[in-house]
């Protein structure tokens, strides 16, 4: 096969991202996306060092389109329903695209938080959860929400809610999470 002069980088992208959509990481290696652009594997190299550059693009897309979902739906009436419509947006985007969502899930090494895509979305997720706090930096609350958030998800893609599903569980803990992060910054322990 002829090296073709239009192969570039976002061409490559969109297919090896086809590929993970139809089926997963399993599905993504360089040979069938090779064959799926009509090229010798060794054309991709060109762009893409390997297979984990192109999940790490990948997992970049992802986080760039849900920091996009997040400030699409953080401008609400109240913080609270900035909060809460980001979140349903949020577990909209995982169930539509799980294996691109996946790979923001996959093990990693602890790291330090750079300015990046992955810091902006978590800046974004902090300001919304601030402003329902009252609190600035308000990194504890965050984490919660994170937790919150990806611990859903995971549940939910394990299959771990059973036939039934979560029946209205993801929407009552969101609420009742944001519901106690807003009470005096979210002090209300128990007791």
């Amino acid at each position: 096969m002829p090296y073709p002069a239009k192969l570039h980088p976002g061409t490559i992208l969109s297919a090896a991202r086809q590929l993970l959509e139809d089926g997963g990481p399993e599905a993504l290696s360089m040979r069938p996306l090779a064959e799926r652009l009509g090229v010798q594997p060794s054309s991709l190299y060109r762009h893409y060092a390997d297979r984990a550059a192109l999940l790490s693009a990948l997992e970049t897309e992802a986080t760039l389109e849900l920091l996009a979902t997040v400030q699409a739906h953080a401008a609400q009436a109240t913080p609270a329903a900035s909060l809460h419509a980001v979140g349903l947006a949020y577990l909209a985007y995982a169930r539509q695209h799980p294996h691109l969502y996946g790979l923001l899930l996959a093990p990693k090494e602890p790291y330090m938080a750079t300015p990046g895509p992955g810091k902006d979305l978590w800046n974004a997720v902090l300001a919304l959860v601030d402003a329902v706090t009252g609190q600035p930096d308000d990194t504890a609350a965050t984490v919660a929400v994170w937790a919150y958030l990806h611990g859903f998800v995971v549940l939910e893609r394990s299959g771990q809610f059973g036939l039934s599903g979560p029946r209205g569980g993801f929407e009552r803990g969101l609420q009742a999470l944001i519901e106690g992060l807003g009470r005096k910054g979210g002090d209300a322990g128990p007791g």
